[in-house]
C-alpha cells in the first residue's frame, strides 16, 4: 500500500523541490511553458510528434516535443544541458555588443565554472578553451561548449528519449491528424 509523501526520505523531497525549482526557471522563455505539456485544446498533432522522432533537430524545433524532451531530461537529472543549450542560443543572439561581457559572465558561473550549480558535463579541454575565451567574449565563445552538449543529447540523451513514458505520453495526448488520405476520400465517395 501507498504510504504517500510523508514515507519518503527529506533528501528526496528536497531534490524533488529543486528540481521543480530548475524546471521553472528553465520554462521561464516568452514560447517555453509548461502548459505545452498539458492536455487541452492546444494538443500536439500526430504528425508534430513522429517529426520529433525523425531526427534531434526536429525535436528541438516542435514545442510539445521540446517541453516533453525537458521532462524527460529532468526526470534524469540532466536538465541542466537543454537549459545551456538555450542559454547559448540566446547568447548568440545578443545584438548590443556591451551586454555580451555579463551575459557571458552569467552563462559561465551557472553551467562552466568550478563551483557552477548546473554544471554540465564537458571535458577539460573544452572547458579550458571556454575559460580562454571569457577574456574577450564573443558571440561565439560557448561554440565549442554547447556543440559538445548538443552532441551529447543528440548522441544519448534524444534514443532515450525517444524509448521513453516521456514520448509515449507526447504520442498519446496527439490528436489525429486533420488531413485527410486518399484512401479515406476514397471512401467518403463510394
Amino acid at each position: 500500500m501507498c504510504k504517500g509523501l510523508s514515507s519518503l526520505p527529506t533528501c528526496c523531497l528536497e531534490r524533488a523541490k529543486e528540481l521543480k525549482a530548475r524546471l521553472g526557471s528553465i520554462l521561464q522563455k516568452p514560447n517555453w511553458t509548461l502548459s505545452c505539456c498539458k492536455i487541452g485544446k492546444n494538443k500536439p498533432t500526430l504528425e508534430e510528434c513522429l517529426r520529433c522522432k525523425e531526427s534531434f533537430e526536429k525535436l528541438l524545433l516542435s514545442k510539445h516535443g521540446l517541453c516533453a524532451f525537458t521532462a524527460f531530461l529532468v526526470s534524469e537529472f540532466s536538465e541542466e544541458n537543454i537549459a545551456f543549450y538555450f542559454a547559448c542560443e540566446d547568447y548568440r543572439r545578443t545584438r548590443c555588443p556591451a551586454k555580451l561581457p555579463a551575459k557571458a559572465q552569467k552563462i559561465y558561473d551557472e553551467f562552466i565554472g568550478s563551483e557552477a550549480p548546473r554544471e554540465i558535463n564537458i571535458d577539460h579541454e573544452t572547458r579550458d578553451i571556454t575559460k580562454v575565451n571569457m577574456q574577450a567574449p564573443s558571440p561565439s565563445c560557448f561554440d565549442q561548449a554547447q556543440y559538445k552538449i548538443y552532441m551529447l543529447m543528440a548522441k544519448d540523451c534524444y534514443p532515450r528519449f525517444l524509448r521513453s513514458p516521456a514520448y509515449r505520453d507526447l504520442l498519446c495526448q496527439a490528436k489525429p491528424s486533420t488531413k485527410t488520405t486518399k484512401h479515406q476520400q476514397h471512401h467518403k465517395k463510394v
